[in-house]
């Protein structure tokens, strides 16, 4: 099938303005300088796929640097560009971006000196590294606000003048040209892990993402939700809530899939009698859940791996049950809503078939599936990357491409021989599906709908450098907060704080720990909350006897679900547009929705077996596996508890003393001691049985 023929779903008539949450969600505008910015956007993907498939072998600091080159260039006037600013801005902006390109060109034209006279630089070193810290913060106060901007100041203001506090929270002291030689050169400021993951990982994946998508990734996905639940008790939410977790499993970005997803499910939940408040809400958890969901989680996936220096499929594997279970809660707290409010499924007639959209379809889940197949056979997800993005190329350009041939055995041969490409480039290296994909390109030139599908692709290049700007310069921001940890240890201060309030409760400890993560989400991405609150809790939990790998998790979990919680709840925000509702009244109803997401990171902690870790109390009594199936049947059973006591509704309507009821036996099922696991057993079946004996009662 012609990837240009596939068409998306009907968005509503009304839809909202989506640059009132994502400035950078509108197309770039038809003009001189749009079209300017929009071939900046695909030159910036395809540096990036260059380096990436190593097409062109660059020192990785050279990467890093030209990587912020282009997010300034790229982000300042397009963002000027966007918001309708006046000439005279959006020329100043255009300098911005200018002077953040002059600066990149002068770090790799010096890039052997500078690594000669590192700790020793030059006065126009200084200046020139002055001047990459200064558009950094003023690129991200312009594109995200002033949240991450004044939080990262305050960290480069302790480097500086951190001296002058009082002990415990002083340093040595810094003179100014250490602290902007460490910030702007070199791997600890700027241009760090983070930035180096956006420039590798974090890039390809979004790209991968934008592929699938303008390939119809996304339809596939919605059909074969509808047709799976739609007719289901409470189907269009059940929709919502499937759709999102397999967008997620390609997107990784939360707020995306709300207005992408959300644009079709909201107002379809909204049509068949769920609360507006209550539509944005299921969205809105949704699709932050996307960012849990394996194989292409959230960005910070890609970050932890580095950290930890752990491979990528072991997040994953810890990230599973998890996210599963986030899901089924999620899944769970709708059905009753619809039973609560008495609402039926869509009718079978008007719902696609999922295995005609599969027929249709299935050519789009082959590069999803060889990536997952990488990443649990030990290869890096750069590698598995650019394979998955290398073969999604080829399969769209391959769809049209075919249309030229007669229809039977020649198509047939074009698909093997494509296929014996791909499978080659395991053997041969990058430049056969290279060379593939330009004879690709060449043929789409002269068939029948070539033209339009080579307008796709390259809508796509344009499309994922400019999806990966907030991420990108975040990720650059966020070094500053990390390069102030690295010279001064200032992570050792609040680190000791909390393990002296762990050594009373290590609970006390988990919960300073999530409200740091959740006050942080406040005003910054999942990304540098991850980050600062990683870098600062992380190591301290570790000293209290928190697998590594569980510590991170448990602070990734709540810098997602900070876009959750009010009073600043971007997905909620997201949502609110398109449901046409009040954000905090979303924020609300999502919060409800996702109360498994915010029990599972605690459950972890105390029984790391929910994350396939070994090293738990129970997995040493019982073996891992038994661990493993005894706590996932306890949390469904939990989950299953709370959503009854949430909703009020199981069956039938729930009085207020079985609510809490239930509310008791879901909270002694979630801590991990024998004792309270046999009272919320307990609870739980005296439960079932006020609701046999009520039931017998009834009929």
């Amino acid at each position: 099938m012609n990837a240009s023929d596939t068409p998306p779903h009907a968005m509503p008539g009304d839809a909202p303005d989506l640059g009132l949450h994502d400035p950078l969600a509108e197309s770039f505008p038809a003009s001189a300088e749009g079209r300017a910015l929009f071939w900046i956007a695909v030159a910036f993907s395809v540096f990036q796929i260059a380096t990436a498939a190593h097409l062109i072998d660059l020192p990785s600091q050279i990467v890093r640097v030209v990587h912020v080159g282009f997010l300034m260039l790229l982000g300042f006037p397009l963002l000027a560009l966007i918001r309708g600013r006046p000439r005279a801005v959006r020329l100043l902006f255009w300098a911005c971006g200018a002077l953040g390109a002059a600066i990149a060109f002068y770090q790799w034209w010096e890039f052997v000196p500078l690594l000669m006279r590192a700790g020793d630089p030059l006065a126009r070193d200084i200046w020139v590294g002055v001047a990459a810290i200064a558009l950094v913060f003023a690129a991200t106060w312009v594109v995200m606000g002033p949240a991450l901007p004044i939080i990262a100041g305050l960290f480069l203001a302790y480097a500086l003048f951190g001296q002058h506090l009082p002990s415990p929270l002083n340093h040595r002291g810094y003179d100014l040209s250490q602290v902007i030689d460490h910030m702007a050169y070199g791997t600890e400021g700027i241009y760090g892990i983070p930035t180096y993951v956006s420039s590798s990982y974090i890039f390809l994946f979004i790209l991968f993402g934008a592929f699938l998508e303008k390939a119809g990734m996304i339809r596939l996905f919605t059909d074969v939700s509808m047709g799976l639940v739609g007719h289901r008790q409470g189907g269009p939410a059940k929709v919502a809530v499937l759709s999102s977790a397999m967008m997620g499993t390609i997107s990784g970005s939360g707020v995306a899939n709300v207005v992408t997803t959300g644009q079709f499910t909201i107002p379809l939940m909204k049509r068949f009698g769920y609360k507006s408040a209550f539509a944005g809400g299921v969205e809105a958890t949704s699709s932050m859940g996307g960012q849990l969901m394996p194989p292409v989680m959230g960005a910070v996936a890609f970050i932890m791996a580095e950290t930890l220096g752990v491979d990528y499929v072991e997040i994953v594997k810890a990230a599973l049950i998890p996210a599963i279970l986030y899901f089924a809660g999620a899944f769970w707290m709708v059905h009753l809503e619809a039973g609560r409010l008495g609402l039926k499924g869509l009718a079978r007639a008007d719902l696609p078939s999922p295995r005609a959209a599969l027929r249709e379809g299935w050519h789009l889940i082959l590069p999803l599936g060889v990536l997952v197949w990488l990443l649990f056979s030990g290869y890096t997800p750069l590698f598995a990357g650019t394979v998955g993005l290398a073969l999604t190329v080829m399969l769209i350009l391959g769809a049209s491409a075919v249309l030229g041939l007669p229809a039977g055995t020649l198509r047939l041969l074009f698909w093997i021989g494509l296929g014996l490409i791909a499978a080659a480039f395991f053997q041969f290296g990058i430049w056969i599906v290279a060379t593939a994909v330009l004879l690709l390109i060449a043929g789409n030139l002269f068939v029948d709908g070539g033209r339009q599908t080579l307008v796709i692709c390259r809508d796509a290049l344009a499309d994922g450098a400019k999806t990966a700007l907030p991420v990108g310069i975040a990720c650059a921001l966020v070094g500053i907060v990390i390069g102030t940890m690295t010279l001064t240890g200032a992570a050792n201060t609040f680190g000791q704080f909390i393990v002296g309030v762990g050594e009373t409760s290590m609970f006390l400890s988990l919960v300073l720990t999530m409200i740091t993560c959740l006050v942080l989400g406040m005003g910054i991405p999942t990304i540098p909350n991850y980050i600062i609150t990683s870098s600062i809790a992380g190591p301290a939990l570790l000293e209290l006897g928190v697998p590594l790998i569980v510590s991170h998790m448990f602070v990734f979990y709540f810098g997602i679900l900070a876009d959750l919680t009010p009073p600043v709840a971007l997905a909620c925000f997201a949502a609110a547009p398109i449901a046409r509702e009040n954000a905090l009244k979303i924020s609300l109803q999502a919060i409800k929705i996702a109360a498994a997401g915010f029990v599972i990171p605690f459950m972890a902690v105390y029984a790391p077996e929910i994350m396939l870790q070994s090293g738990g109390a129970l997995s040493e009594a019982i073996g891992l596996a038994p661990a493993v199936a005894f706590i996932v049947a306890k949390v469904v059973l939990a989950i299953g508890l709370w959503g009854a006591a949430v909703i009020g509704w199981l069956g039938r309507p729930l009085v207020l003393w079985e609510r809490a009821l239930a509310v008791l036996a879901a909270g002694a099922l979630v801590a991990a001691a024998p004792m309270t696991d046999a009272a919320g057993l307990a609870l739980a079946g005296l439960f079932a049985l006020t609701l046999w004996r009520r039931a017998g009662r009834l009929a």
